[in-house]
């Protein structure tokens, strides 16, 4: 795997610090995804879990879309993977998911995101279920959002190859 991620500084200001950790993160589940062939990123964890490393790229392009776009960008857009069916779809759906398309929507949102983000101030509020969410949480929480499933990332990547790393 080529990991060409930069590590989050050890000092700055905050907005600098939370940005670097996500960047951080959004890269580090694209190491974990690379190299690998589309059945490879379809495999799923373990019965009953539904997880592969696709389903946590689209999972992740639909959280991208929805902290930034919807809740604190205000914008009224479908959800994505038909998730209105089924919240679990980005993850039941990947037999006959387009793993390209996946990846280019997970990044497409992740630009939106950055726009967004880069526009706004870290107490900037949107709206979630009827009350305020700040930016700044929003900021703290895709963090923690992605280093839960990047853990996850991890597990799954060391079952289909044995590739390990942080």
């Amino acid at each position: 795997m080529t990991d060409t991620r930069v590590p989050p500084p050890l000092t700055g200001d905050e907005l600098t610090v939370l940005n670097n950790w996500l960047e951080w993160h959004r890269a580090t589940l694209a190491v974990k995804c690379e190299g690998l062939s589309d059945d490879q990123l379809r495999l799923r964890s373990a019965e009953p879990s539904t997880m592969s490393l696709l389903g946590l790229v689209r999972h992740m392009a639909h959280v991208e879309r929805s902290w930034f776009r919807v809740v604190l960008n205000g914008e009224d857009i479908p959800k994505l993977w038909s998730k209105e069916l089924d919240n679990d779809n980005d993850f039941k759906q990947v037999d006959s998911a387009k793993v390209q398309e996946a990846f280019d929507v997970w990044q497409e949102e992740i630009e939106h995101a950055r726009r967004i983000s880069s526009a706004k101030p870290l107490d900037a509020v949107g709206e979630r279920h009827g009350g305020e969410c700040s930016h700044r949480w929003i900021l703290v929480h895709m963090i923690e959002e992605y280093a839960r499933h990047n853990g996850h990332a991890d597990l799954l990547r060391e079952r289909i190859d044995g590739v390990t790393g942080e």
